[in-house]
């Protein structure tokens, strides 16, 4: 009799238990969601890393810098020294001592040996498919490591980068590691509703470099920043993750920016953008003007959360 009573009962709480538990539950984030949260509130800079006397990069320094800057992100440049791949192993868990997050950057056809001149992004050079991969697993090794982008990619859209090799080449990379981000560079001009529609549903955000292309190239005017951004984000959609790139250091063509500009910029990017990266990072001495800009802004932006 006492065992037919304490059986319903034991049963009836354990339903109860069940019943409340699934009302407090909360859906997992999907894959392309974490890449998403990955890149919210990036304040980052880009390649340029201080190198030692063997031309070899100087993990420590940089990351100083970085945490003197209260940067969150660093993009690593692979292109310039055969060592950059061995380098950002070696860069990778000293920055995830200091809570920074590193995207890794390569140079697409257009930019890399033979087309221009004798370099090449090593050691997987022009293979991009591979590089995918292999991004992909260093990243299961290093979860700070959670994007990777490729520069210029809208130069490069009819060959390798269709729609068709873009799907396989991050299908492969998200087969290893569903959480890592691939945030190409893409200009203004390029990024319509065609493209748009073919690569919007691929990619999980875009590096964006501001340079006035909608009346007239120039590094000399940040006025049109903000309204490029909310362009872009009426053609890519609302919520898709733009990430607002700012020329500190001199482009080959277009010449210098100004510290004036880089403050402008960095002001209306952060007011639209997902985040703001800075190319390159800036010397703390010989750019001490535009070291102490971006250092400034992104000190009064560290504590704000990334929706803000």
């Amino acid at each position: 009799m006492t065992t037919r009573l304490v059986l319903p009962a034991l049963a009836a709480m354990v339903l109860a238990q069940l019943v409340t538990g699934c009302a407090t539950l909360r859906p997992a984030p999907n894959a392309a969601a974490l890449r998403a949260q990955a890149l919210a509130g990036t304040r980052a800079t880009y390649c340029r890393a201080p190198r030692k006397a063997d031309n070899r990069v100087d993990a420590d320094r940089l990351v100083a810098e970085l945490v003197e800057l209260k940067a969150n992100t660093y993009s690593f440049c692979i292109h310039a020294r055969e060592t950059d791949w061995d380098d950002l192993i070696l860069f990778l868990p000293k920055a995830k001592t200091k809570g920074i997050r590193v995207w890794a950057s390569i140079v697409p056809p257009s930019e890399s040996a033979p087309k221009q001149g004798t370099t090449y992004p090593e050691p997987f050079r022009l293979d991009y498919k591979k590089w995918a991969q292999e991004f992909a697993k260093l990243a299961l090794q290093h979860p700070n490591l959670v994007a990777w982008s490729i520069d210029d990619f809208t130069h490069n859209l009819k060959d390798p980068y269709t729609p068709a090799f873009v799907r396989e080449m991050l299908d492969g990379a998200r087969a290893i590691n569903p959480k890592l981000a691939f945030v190409p560079c893409c200009y203004f001009p390029t990024i319509t509703p065609k493209f748009a529609a073919d690569y919007v549903p691929l990619l999980d955000g875009i590096l964006f470099p501001y340079r006035h292309e909608s009346e007239g190239a120039n590094l000399k005017d940040p006025s049109l920043t903000e309204q490029e951004l909310r362009k872009l984000k009426a053609v890519c959609g609302e919520n898709f993750p733009i990430i607002l790139d700012i020329y500190a250091t001199a482009h080959s063509r277009l010449g210098a920016t100004t510290p004036e500009y880089v403050d402008e910029a960095m002001q209306a990017g952060h007011r639209v953008a997902d985040g703001v990266m800075i190319y390159c990072h800036q010397h703390p001495d010989s750019d001490a003007e535009k070291f102490g800009i971006i250092k400034r802004n992104f000190h009064a932006w560290a504590n704000e959360s990334p929706t803000q």
